[in-house]
């Protein structure tokens, strides 16, 4: 295995891709998990369990409202007329940090009201000329 991932760029390139995507969601929960620098506060494996699985939920629940917002404004520039690059969506993430309010003020008050449908399709129209960008050493 390891000669053929000396050998073959394409499985190298597909192994760092998969490595980013995982090193960049475990660095996003790290920042999430503010409390007590991330570090679990029990030995209980059971309680251990549940911390984990409340900041996956935490973090499933920041990543969505997210895309969501990125799908909104590229809905919005495309309508506005302006063309969307593919390269510029090749580079999107979830996992932006700039927007959070970690320890802002939170209203609370229409919690009980259920959101709107989210409609998923982007439906954009990414014009035949533009072609993706090279990125360096790709």
């Amino acid at each position: 295995m390891l000669l053929r991932y000396l050998s073959d760029p394409a499985l190298r390139d597909q192994i760092a891709k998969a490595t980013n995507k995982a090193e960049a969601y475990n660095g996003f929960t790290k920042w999430l998990a503010f409390g007590n620098h991330g570090i679990l506060g029990s030995r209980d494996p059971e309680r251990q369990e549940k911390a984990v699985e409340f900041l996956d939920l935490v973090a499933g629940s920041v990543n969505f409202s997210t895309a969501v917002d990125m799908t909104r404004v590229l809905r919005d520039t495309a309508r506005a007329g302006r063309p969307v690059d593919p390269a510029d969506l090749a580079v999107l993430s979830p996992y932006r940090r700039e927007t959070i309010r970690r320890f802002g003020d939170y209203n609370t008050d229409g919690l009980h009201i259920p959101p709107a449908p989210v409609d998923p399709h982007l439906d954009i129209t990414i014009p035949p000329t533009a072609q993706p960008r090279r990125r360096h050493g790709t």
